[in-house]
């Protein structure tokens, strides 16, 4: 009996490990903005929490710091921003290396954008350009390096690639789009091709690709600029698409930059530009995904939504400089508030941590802690991030307690425990 509880207990924790995706990349280890944090503060000093330390060497970009192993990990833009750059910090916010991996978007925002994805001991990044690349986190060394835009001939939008590497069962998860390819893996070791899905013919979009298990069967869900797509992740075989979203009345493409939120069976995605909220729920053997239902008033511009306690939360897009803030109902879609924050404060980022939520504000730099209370927006202590320059874009990251901002080429270190 104690051996086949035994065998039993290895086949659950290998089936566990197999099916995961690395949890230490772009928001938070289920890519949902939810970090696990407990014991963090439920208020602010009215200068807000303590500030541990700053830099202004990052580097210019959007990307948010993953950390492991008492190490920081962040890309930017190196000193004549003709490059990208991965840098190595302690936690005390001394550099300890910075690297040159790849080539920048070469048009508007060409700040670079991809968080790091670290699975062992290494790190996989994807350049503006398209390019994959793999780095030994000990030193900062290439390992591989694979210029994916033009292989795989990928066909993007306006802002070039902006992905974070989909890792697991060592493939690396790439979406070119366009018409050669959908979606590729790549062999983690090596950057070999594993597979090729089929090509839609439409172009990428700006949407970090999410791998799911529904019911023991598991789908790499992927956006393009027209179909949100179901993956089978061995083979690399689009099993559906979902087309009914988006703006259909114009010619304008989808702008699609937020990775979708998983529970239960159901996808939910939100998207700027008056391109909806919508909820779809795979059917028994996640090989068929229908509408369940569709939410006009949050269209999240590129900040993320979370979902607390049956509630999403996250902020609209009204303009590029405005949106307000909202809830809406996770299974009936309907919402529940939607309000300005205030005082030239606008639409931004959002993670959730220990029963809170943490807004940062695009605009102005503003970072709130807010009640997620389903009837109003209710923030309890903010303070205002100055160093920095340019949209305070970059998602914030907890760990250990600490709260990281990025801001352009400033990164802050705050205690909230």
């Amino acid at each position: 009996m104690k051996t086949q509880y035994l065998i039993l207990l290895f086949s659950l924790v290998t089936t566990i490990h197999s099916t995961a995706q690395s949890p230490y990349g772009f928001r938070g280890p289920d890519r949902n903005g939810h970090y696990y944090e407990t014991g963090l503060l439920k208020q602010w000093p009215s200068d807000g929490p303590e500030l541990i330390w700053e830099t202004m060497d990052a580097g210019k970009g959007y990307s948010s710091p993953v950390l492991l192993d008492g190490r920081l990990y962040i890309t930017g833009m190196n000193e004549n921003e003709d490059k990208e750059i991965f840098s190595c910090y302690t936690l005390a916010g001394k550099k300890v290396y910075e690297v040159i991996y790849g080539t920048p978007w070469n048009k508007s925002y060409p700040e670079t954008r991809t968080t790091p994805t670290i699975e062992g001991d290494k790190a996989y990044v994807i350049s503006g350009s398209g390019e994959i690349v793999c780095l030994d986190i000990a030193n900062g060394n290439i390992i591989w390096k694979v210029d994916g835009g033009n292989i795989f001939e990928r066909k993007t939008g306006n802002w070039g690639t902006s992905e974070c590497p989909l890792v697991f069962d060592n493939k690396v998860i790439y979406t070119p789009a366009g018409d050669q390819t959908t979606m590729v893996a790549l062999n983690a070791q090596t950057g070999e091709t594993v597979w090729k899905s089929e090509p839609l013919g439409d172009h990428s979009t700006y949407v970090s690709p999410l791998l799911v298990m529904h019911n023991g069967h598991r789908k790499i869900i992927g956006v393009t600029s027209k179909n949100v797509i179901g993956v089978n992740p061995e083979t690399g075989k689009i099993e559906w698409t979902f087309s009914d979203w988006g703006r259909k009345e114009t010619d304008r493409e989808n702008i699609a930059t937020n990775t979708p939120l998983y529970d239960n069976g159901c996808l939910f995605f939100s998207n700027g530009y008056d391109a909806q909220a919508f909820m779809i729920r795979l059917n028994v053997d996640a090989t068929k995904a229908d509408l369940v239902w569709k939410n006009d008033d949050l269209d999240t511009h590129h900040g993320g939504f979370v979902l607390v306690d049956g509630t999403i939360y996250g902020s609209n897009w009204i303009s590029n400089n405005h949106g307000n803030w909202v809830a809406v109902d996770w299974n009936t879609g309907e919402t529940k508030y939607e309000q300005d924050w205030g005082k030239g404060r606008g639409k931004g980022s959002i993670i959730t941590a220990d029963g809170m939520l943490y807004c940062y504000d695009e605009r102005r730099g503003t970072v709130g802690l807010v009640r997620p209370t389903p009837g109003k927006f209710d923030v309890v202590s903010e303070f205002r991030v100055t160093k920095g320059e340019g949209p305070h874009w970059a998602h914030p990251v907890i760990d250990n307690g600490i709260l990281y901002i990025r801001h352009g080429n400033a990164l802050m270190a705050y205690r909230i425990k």
